[in-house]
């Protein structure tokens, strides 16, 4: 006695090829929207409303990124400095530069410039500045050369296997608190003597500082 089928499946092999279309339309639409910089962020370079030079006021002129990002050693987060912080030099610099017209306007009317933020972890990601800046731990190590930085871009990923590494050896990223903000210092101009030192320092300076090298959920899914 033969099968009988219900007459629906007649057009099963075509409801698959719709399916299948529709799914992997689905899917590469997906990979194109959220795998761009900006939701990778690696590479993520917007247009700010003011053009700053990293390189010119850091690299050239040699000012620390605190004098900006003053909350940076009391902080969880890096805060943006106030417009009345650029006019401290600004005022006397460049002062009637056209480039600067929003800066002006900021100070003067305390309205503030509409920054678009660059470096971001997920919202059920917890970060706090203080805590790495304050037991060794560059601005390099997560932002990159920024000293070397026309305009800002997403340097590293900051993904989770990204600080993992960090936790899992801090001391191959652990440096003396003064030397935090200077983002070329190495221990050694030859670089096998640099990664010989770093480690032995590391080791030392981990213990001394009793760094908490974390690895549990809780200490960044909070």
């Amino acid at each position: 006695m033969s099968a009988i089928f219900p007459k629906w499946t007649n057009r099963l092999p075509l409801m698959i090829l719709i399916g299948g279309g529709l799914t992997a339309s689905a899917v590469t639409a997906g990979v194109w929207y959220y795998f761009t910089p900006k939701y990778t962020r690696v590479g993520y370079q917007p247009l700010q409303p003011v053009s700053f030079s990293h390189a010119t006021h850091v690299d050239q002129l040699g000012m620390d990124c605190r004098y900006c990002h003053s909350a940076v050693e009391e902080s969880w987060f890096s805060n943006i400095p106030a417009a009345s912080t650029c006019m401290n030099c600004h005022n006397q610099v460049l002062k009637d530069d056209p480039r600067l017209a929003l800066v002006r306007e900021s100070a003067a009317t305390g309205k503030p410039i509409p920054w678009v933020q660059v470096h971001k972890v997920p919202d059920y990601v917890y970060f706090n500045h203080a805590v790495h800046v304050n037991r060794g731990i560059s601005c390099v190590e997560c932002h990159g050369q920024i000293d070397k930085m026309e305009e800002v871009y997403h340097a590293k990923p900051l993904s989770m296997s990204f600080c993992l590494d960090c936790h899992r050896d801090p001391a191959s990223k652990i440096r003396p608190l003064d030397k935090i903000t200077d983002l070329n210092w190495q221990w050694s101009d030859d670089p096998r003597v640099a990664v010989q030192t770093q480690q032995a320092k590391g080791r030392e300076m981990v213990e001394h500082w009793r760094v908490e090298s974390l690895q549990n959920c809780s200490a960044c899914h909070r």
